[in-house]
Formats: C-alpha cells, sequence, structure tokens
C-alpha cells in the first residue's frame, strides 16, 4: 500500500497530496512545442524501428529472403509526426451545466446510467455510494520497472551496461538508457470512472503505452485513455504501467517472466478496492476479466503477457493499435487457443505487411478473419483493420478506424455478454 496519491480530475487537473516517487527525468513542458519536438530516435518503436534484438525481430513465420530493411522499413518522420507549424486541439468533454441546488439534492438519489460491459444495451442501475471520478499514480511492486532479470530472447542481463555506480541498458540502436533514469518508475496510471459499479458486470482494461511515452503527458492528456474509459459509458477500470520513461525501447520488464501478468493483476486488486472506496471489493477485482490494448512499442509486453502472463483466462480481448511489429507466434498461440475471446488489429500502412502475414498465418489454421470493424464483437471474433492513409501513428490511440478506437471496442463489447463473464471460481485466475 501506498500513503496519499496525486488525484487528478477527468480534464487532468492534480488534486490530493502527491507521495514521494521513484527517481526519475525531470518533467517536459507539456505544450505542444514539446511534443512536437520529440527527437527522432524517439520515435524508433512508434516507426517500426526494432529497439532490442529478437523483441521485434523475424518471427518463425519469415521467409528468408527478408532483410532487416524490408521488415523494418526506415522512419518517415515527416509522414507520421506533425511538423511544428501544426496544431493538436486536444478533445474535450462538454461540462455540464451545474444543476440548481434542489436538482442536485435529487441526483443524490436518482439513479445513474451505467453500460454494463457485460449487457445490452445501457441499464439504469443505482450507485451505491456518491464517487469522484478518480485518476491517480499507484506505486506497484509487480509493475513493469524497476527489472533486474534477463531478456529472455537473449538469455543476457537485461542491465548489460555499467559505469561507476550507474547501470543501464544498451538498446539495439546502441543508445544507452540509464536504470535510474529510464527503468526505475514503478508507478501505474488507475483511473476509476465516478459511474463504475463493482457489483455489476465490469472489465479491467490494462493499457501498455508506446515508445517516448509518460503516463501523465502522454497516455492521460495526449491519448485520453483514461476519458475514452469514462466516455464509453462502459463498467470499466484502467491499469496503465510506465514502461521505459520517454524513451526509444519497448522492453517489457516483469511482463517478461512468467506470472507477470498475473502478479500485476493480483496486486492491483488491493489498490483498485482502496481506490474504489470499499475494501470488501478487492475479491471482485481479482476476478474481473481484463482487455489488453497495446500501442506501437506495447506490442512487446502485449505479447508476452499473453505467451507466459499466467491469466490467460481472464483476458477477453486483445486490442493492437497499429503494433504488429513481430511476436506473431504469440498473437497467433493466443488466438488459437482462447477462442472465447477477441482480437482486433487496426494498422497503418507501415505495419501493414506483419498484419496481412498475421491473418496468412490465421486463415492457414482455419480461423475465420474479419477486415471490417462494421460487426459487433463476439467471443472468437478476429478482426484486422487497415486506416486511410492520412491517419498519423502519434495520433492513432485518438485517431485509429474511428476516433478513439478504445472508447470504441469498448462499446462493442459491451453488446456481448459472454466476453466479459467472470471466472466461476478464484482459483481459475491463473493459467
Amino acid at each position: 500500500m501506498v500513503g496519499a496519491q496525486p488525484r487528478f480530475d477527468s480534464h487532468g487537473r492534480a488534486r490530493g497530496v502527491a507521495t514521494p516517487r521513484a527517481p526519475r527525468r525531470a518533467p517536459r513542458s507539456r505544450g505542444w512545442t514539446a511534443a512536437v519536438l520529440i527527437p527522432l530516435s524517439l520515435s524508433l518503436a512508434h516507426c517500426g524501428k526494432a529497439p532490442e534484438p529478437g523483441m521485434l525481430a523475424a518471427n518463425s513465420h519469415a521467409t528468408s529472403g527478408d532483410t532487416f530493411e524490408d521488415r523494418f522499413p526506415a522512419p518517415q518522420f515527416r509522414d507520421r509526426f506533425p511538423t511544428d507549424k501544426e496544431s493538436f486541439v486536444p478533445y474535450h468533454r462538454t461540462a455540464a451545466v451545474a444543476p440548481a441546488p434542489a436538482a442536485q439534492a435529487a441526483q443524490k438519489t436518482a439513479p445513474s446510467p451505467v453500460r454494463v460491459a457485460s449487457i445490452a444495451p445501457t441499464l439504469t442501475l443505482p450507485r451505491p455510494t456518491e464517487r469522484d471520478e478518480l485518476t491517480t499514480l499507484v506505486s506497484m511492486k509487480s509493475s513493469a520497472f524497476p527489472y533486474f532479470g534477463n531478456n529472455p530472447r537473449t538469455d543476457a542481463p537485461f542491465l548489460n551496461v555499467g559505469a561507476g555506480d550507474k547501470r543501464g541498458h544498451r538498446s539495439y540502436g546502441g543508445r544507452v538508457y540509464w536504470q535510474s533514469e529510464t527503468y526505475n518508475d514503478s508507478r501505474v496510471l488507475v483511473h476509476v470512472p465516478d459511474t463504475f459499479d463493482v457489483n455489476k458486470p465490469g472489465v479491467i482494461v490494462v493499457f501498455f503505452h508506446g515508445n517516448g511515452a509518460t503516463l501523465e503527458r502522454d497516455v492521460r492528456d495526449r491519448q485520453m485513455v483514461p476519458q475514452q474509459i469514462t466516455d464509453s459509458g462502459v463498467n470499466a477500470v484502467l491499469l496503465a504501467p510506465q514502461m521505459a520513461v520517454d524513451a526509444a525501447d519497448s522492453s517489457a520488464g516483469k511482463f517478461w517472466q512468467p506470472g507477470g501478468l498475473k502478479r500485476f493483476l493480483d496486486e492491483s486488486a488491493s489498490h483498485l478496492a482502496r481506490l474504489y472506496g470499499d475494501p470488501r471489493s478487492a475479491q471482485a477485482f481479482a476476478n474481473t476479466p481484463v482487455v489488453i490494448v497495446g500501442y506501437s512499442g506495447g506490442f512487446l509486453p502485449t505479447a508476452w503477457s499473453l505467451e507466459v502472463g499466467g491469466a490467460t483466462n481472464r483476458v477477453r480481448g486483445v486490442l493492437l493499435l497499429d503494433a504488429v511489429y513481430g511476436e506473431l507466434d504469440k498473437f497467433a498461440s493466443w488466438i488459437e487457443k482462447n477462442r472465447t475471446g477477441f482480437f482486433v488489429s487496426s494498422y497503418t500502412r507501415y505495419t501493414r505487411p506483419r498484419d496481412r502475414e498475421l491473418m496468412s498465418m490465421l486463415r492457414d489454421k482455419g480461423i475465420a478473419v474479419s477486415e471490417t470493424m462494421d460487426g459487433p464483437l463476439h467471443p472468437g471474433s478476429v478482426v484486422f483493420v487497415q486506416t486511410r492513409d492520412g491517419i498519423t501513428h502519434r495520433s492513432y490511440v485518438t485517431q485509429a478506424w474511428t476516433q478513439f478506437p478504445i472508447r470504441e471496442v469498448l462499446t462493442k463489447m459491451a453488446a456481448t455478454p459472454a466476453l466479459t463473464r467472470v471466472a466461476s471460481a478464484p482459483a481459475q485466475a491463473g493459467r
């Protein structure tokens, strides 16, 4: 357990008392100029360059004639990132007009609309108590970093560089990132909408961000992941672990380890219960179904979580956002073995070759593949959808085949009861 945590309202304003956090780089300006001037080196995973040997490497299904350049073409910075003359207009929900005092009193006892994650379309359910929407940072021992183990692809120590007392990791491109600056943030962005009701069927969204990202600046403010979850109206909460801090590195850290996802979910149950306001709800959170969303370099912790994470029967869906850069065998294996969940991969022309390859692998296994998001999501749905030209990789979490794709997938999921059915017994929580 941690002490008082920093809280933010739905518009990103801080409230509450911040606890000491792990050492990290000085925060950047949140201005658009800072986002635009991200060094080109940080675009490696965003743009499909493999930051680590074996991580984005060709899998066993690649043809022998493929070269590194064939599989990971050189990034075209101007095509994927805005120029300094372009502007980014953030999306904001329209603020409701404050009701009169009499209306406020009536709202205290009136039921609030909640879209239950496993029932369609929208039910009106009473909330047990009046709560505020909560977006906060929580330190968790089972989060991705710090990590002192090996890279499972090479079986070599992850921290493979030393300079005096400093330890660091040398990326595939040769750049050294120091453990104290890049791999020492154990915080997790947690979001609990005010309408969330632990007594109703729900879902935990685990979001793995891409390269060159921080939880506040990118996941919360720019990609608006908490806001997409709230705006979906679905009975869902968010867990987004900090991966490598603001670095061109897709390393999975503790999610490389067998049982890593299960330990993360197990630890999160008590934190979610405390933040929800009812410690007795920990058991419910410990069995809540999970949807994993991986954006760009987040494909790596997603793939390893599916392969060795130990919580396979809780994962009811996977959403990849321009993220199929490798590990095709792991994705294909999970899809083949888990026909009760859904798999959606949305992609640009940059990741199209790998998505097409994965589609071919699945069809060879006799698995039906759809190439449109027009229909509902069902258990066993496998959907690949290419987005039109002009959609940038950087903006993909908020603009893919549709605006706010995470919100869209959660809404579709809410229409299918079987996708979020809770495991029948706690003993089945890991596999």
